[in-house]
C-alpha cells in the first residue's frame, strides 16, 4: 500500500477503532491492582494512543503533502536527477505585454531616507569540509536587516564567497541573491538543514555558479504574521522591505551590487512563492525568482489576516497566473521548480504557468521524478536555482 493511498489510510482507521473498542472492552477486565493488569493497560493506552497518531499523522500528510511514498519517507530508493528544461516563450505579439511598460522604472529613494546599514551580531561556520579559512570557503555573517523605507526589521545570515576576501577584489562588487525560507521558517535552517552556503561554494568551485553573495532570511519582517511579501494597506510593507530596503542594507554593508542586474532571489513554499512574486512585480531589481515547491496564489488564512482590504483587484495582482494573463509581462526570468508526483499539483501549476508566459518574461522548470513537500526534495532542486539565477546575474 502507498503511503498516501486511501487503502493505507482507511485500513489504519479500521486498526485505531478497533483499538479504542478493545481497550473499552477490556479495561474493567483490567482494572486490578495487580502488575499484570498495570501493564496490560498501560498497552491498551499506548496502543490505541499509536493508531490515533497514524491516522492524524497519515491525513497530514495527505493534506500537505509532506512525504509522496515509503521511499520519500524512509530515504531509500534510487536518486533520480534533476531535469530542467527552458519553456518555450511564443513570439512577442504586438501589443502592451511587449512595450515599455513591461519594465516599470525604479521609485527612486527619497531625498532625506536615511542610510541605514545591516547590524553584525555573528559568526556561523560554513558547513563544508576542510580548513574555514574565508579565503577558501567564505564566511558567514548574522545580521540584523533594518529597513529605511517600512521602519521594518528582521534577522538573518549573509554568506560571502570566498573571493570576496581574496586579493585583487577589494574593489569589485559582487551579485546578491536573498533566499527565503517557508513560513514560519528560521532563517537559521537555510544554513543547518538546506546547507545554502556549502551548496553554493560547490557550485563556485565547479564553475556552474559565478561567485554571489547570499542573503539569507525567513519570508516575513513582521512574524508571527505571514504578510506573503504583500505591502498591505495601512499595515506591513513587506513587499518594499525585500525589493528596496534589504538590498540598500546590504549594499551599505558589504560589496554587492546596485545596479539592474544585480540581484536574484529564491525560497521554498512561502518563500518560494515570494521570490516569484518579487521578481515578476520588481524586475527593476531582481533578474530572476526561482521558486522551490511555491505557489502561485497568496494564501489568506489565520496567519495571513486581510492582505487586500477587501481590494479585488490587489487580490488579483497577487495571483501569478492572473498577472502573466492581465498585465504586461516582466522583464524578468522565472523558474519553477518541485515533484513532478507526490508535491501538490506542481505539474499542473508549472504548465499553467509556462502557457501563459510572454516575453520579454523567460521562464524555466526544474522538477525530481517524486518527492514530497520537504527539505529532501528541496536540498536536490538548489543546484539548478543557483545555475538558473547566476545565468541571469549580470554584476
Amino acid at each position: 500500500m502507498g503511503l498516501t493511498s486511501t487503502t493505507l489510510l482507511l485500513f489504519t482507521i479500521e486498526v485505531a477503532v478497533a483499538a479504542l473498542g478493545a481497550t473499552v472492552w477490556w479495561w474493567p477486565a483490567l482494572a486490578r491492582r495487580h502488575w499484570r493488569a498495570v501493564l496490560g493497560r498501560i498497552g491498551m493506552l499506548l496502543g490505541s494512543q499509536l493508531a490515533l497518531l497514524a491516522v492524524i499523522g497519515l491525513l497530514a500528510n495527505n493534506y500537505f503533502s509532506f512525504y509522496s511514498s515509503w521511499n520519500d519517507l524512509l530515504g531509500t530508493g534510487p536518486d533520480a536527477p534533476v531535469a530542467v528544461r527552458a519553456a518555450a516563450a511564443p513570439a512577442p505579439a504586438p501589443g502592451p505585454s511587449t512595450s515599455a511598460a513591461a519594465t516599470p522604472g525604479t521609485e527612486p529613494d527619497p531625498p532625506n531616507l536615511p542610510v541605514l546599514p545591516a547590524r553584525e551580531t555573528g559568526r556561523e561556520p560554513v558547513n563544508t569540509a576542510g580548513p574555514r579559512d574565508p579565503q577558501r570557503v567564505g564566511e558567514i555573517r548574522a545580521v540584523t536587516i533594518p529597513g529605511a523605507r517600512t521602519g521594518l526589521s528582521t534577522d538573518g545570515y549573509v554568506y560571502l564567497p570566498p573571493q570576496y576576501f581574496q586579493l585583487g577584489n577589494e574593489q569589485r562588487r559582487f551579485p546578491a541573491i536573498i533566499a527565503m525560507t517557508g513560513f514560519p521558517g528560521d532563517a537559521k535552517a537555510l544554513i543547518t538543514r538546506f546547507n545554502y552556503p556549502g551548496v553554493a561554494l560547490d557550485e563556485i568551485r565547479a564553475g556552474r555558479m559565478r561567485p554571489t553573495v547570499l542573503v539569507l532570511m525567513r519570508p516575513s519582517p513582521a512574524m508571527p504574521a505571514d504578510p506573503e511579501c504583500e505591502d498591505v494597506p495601512g499595515g506591513t510593507q513587506a513587499g518594499t522591505y525585500f525589493a528596496k530596503d534589504v538590498p540598500r542594507a546590504i549594499a551599505a554593508t558589504y560589496r554587492v551590487a546596485t545596479g539592474p542586474g544585480g540581484w536574484g532571489v529564491m525560497g521554498n513554499s512561502t518563500g518560494g512563492y515570494c521570490a516569484a512574486k518579487l521578481a515578476m512585480r520588481h524586475p527593476e531589481v531582481f533578474a530572476g525568482g526561482v521558486s522551490i515547491s511555491g505557489y502561485l496564489k497568496a494564501a489568506e488564512d489565520v496567519t495571513t489576516g486581510d492582505l487586500f482590504k477587501g481590494s479585488q483587484q490587489r487580490r488579483d495582482e497577487a495571483d501569478l497566473l492572473w498577472r502573466l494573463r492581465n498585465l504586461p509581462a516582466p522583464a524578468t526570468g522565472v523558474m519553477l521548480s518541485g515533484a513532478e508526483k507526490g508535491d501538490g499539483d506542481f505539474r499542473a501549476e508549472a504548465d499553467a504557468f509556462t502557457a501563459a508566459a510572454k516575453p520579454p518574461l523567460t521562464v524555466a522548470v526544474a522538477s525530481v521524478p517524486e518527492g514530497g513537500h520537504n527539505y529532501t526534495t528541496w536540498i536536490k532542486l538548489l543546484p539548478a536555482g543557483f545555475q538558473f539565477l547566476s545565468q541571469r546575474l549580470t554584476a
